[in-house]
């Protein structure tokens, strides 16, 4: 234990209570022993997948004696310390090491988390990309289930395409918001058809009941507010699909689902929920509302021709309610202008 997680131990809040306080101690020195049990163990595994390597380097045959070698070590190691050295395991440490062959990356990104993250992550063949999952798993300390998710979804690439992987600070003064928006969106947790044969309220249901998901594709900094957000005049009222406020942004966002392609009366319609909210919920210290016309397809005429090109509040989005290939992505992006606009 260093001397920043003694401090961490010490500074604990303080309730008065003797158990309550005793339990908070005993919780955060598990914690941190998980923690460094994580990284050594992470250490360890490149270790001896590095040992692994050079051994088999000694031999004529690589590929043979390799799998020759990883049998008889998993029968010792097995023997004396359980299944975490089942022939498989001892692969993946071989992998690991091979991916990076540079200790550096090692020991200061891959021991922040744990194992089981590693093993999803190695197998990224975009070194780039796998050095940003490796960072962003760690800030945003995301699940396993979460990493996997986002790798099979190609986060990284709609996030590199979007231009938000070279912002590196929270400071909305900094963010295009242009950039901020995802195009397409994948929502393949709905659980809904490929094509739309389903009607809005149910999109909306189903991305409240897994408003978890929701939020982790939505990406950085959003807060749900609200369903059916009512906001209403002398004489009116209407309804806003979901809204959520961005505190990175430093704004509230309002997103409207479309179960069919985007017409220019849902432009319209999303122009003044903007300018109502701007006007009677904004804040002062609130920057512009900005409203996300969530569609399962667009009409380019109507991107085009209306108050979305060029709009800073304004933007029209495709869902896609499965996971893409690589190819159908690439594909959406160049239909989006993203991809084109990023090359170029």
């Amino acid at each position: 234990m260093n001397t920043n997680e003694i401090d961490k131990l010490s500074n604990l809040p303080v309730s008065g209570d003797l158990a309550s306080d005793v339990r908070s101690i005993l919780k955060e020195a598990r914690l941190i022993v998980v923690r460094n049990t994580n990284t050594a163990m992470t250490a360890a595994y490149w270790l001896i997948g590095k040992r692994i390597v050079e051994e088999e380097q000694k031999g004529q045959d690589r590929a043979a004696y390799g799998e020759h070698l990883l049998e008889n070590l998993s029968k010792v190691l097995s023997a004396e310390f359980g299944s975490g050295f089942s022939y498989a395991n001892l692969r993946n440490m071989r992998l690991f090491y091979h991916t990076y062959p540079d200790s550096k990356i090692c020991y200061t990104l891959c021991i922040k988390l744990p194992w089981s993250h590693n093993r999803l992550i190695m197998r990224v063949q975009d070194a780039n990309a796998r050095e940003w999952y490796l960072r962003e798993a760690a800030r945003e300390q995301w699940s396993v289930r979460q990493l996997e998710r986002n790798i099979n979804s190609f986060y990284y690439q709609r996030q590199l395409e979007s231009g938000n992987i070279a912002k590196k600070d929270g400071n909305a003064a900094d963010i295009d918001v242009h950039q901020f928006v995802k195009d397409p969106y994948v929502l393949e947790f709905v659980g809904l058809p490929a094509y739309p044969d389903y009607k809005e309220k149910d999109l909306e249901n189903v991305l409240v009941a897994k408003m978890q998901d929701f939020l982790l594709e939505l990406g950085k900094g959003f807060s749900f507010i609200k369903r059916q957000y009512r906001i209403s005049t002398e004489t009116s009222h209407f309804y806003i699909d979901l809204v959520f406020y961005n505190y990175i942004l430093k704004c509230f966002v309002l997103i409207d689902l479309k179960a069919a392609k985007l017409t220019h009366q849902d432009v319209g319609q999303m122009d003044m929920y903007i300018r109502m909210f701007d006007d009677l919920k904004k804040g002062p210290d609130d920057n512009p509302t900005i409203g996300i016309l969530m569609c399962a397809d667009k009409d380019e005429t109507v991107v085009k021709y209306s108050v979305l090109e060029g709009s800073k509040q304004i933007f029209a989005s495709k869902y896609l309610p499965y996971l893409p290939t690589e190819e159908e992505l690439r594909r959406e992006l160049e239909n989006s202008g993203r991809l084109e606009n990023n090359e170029g």
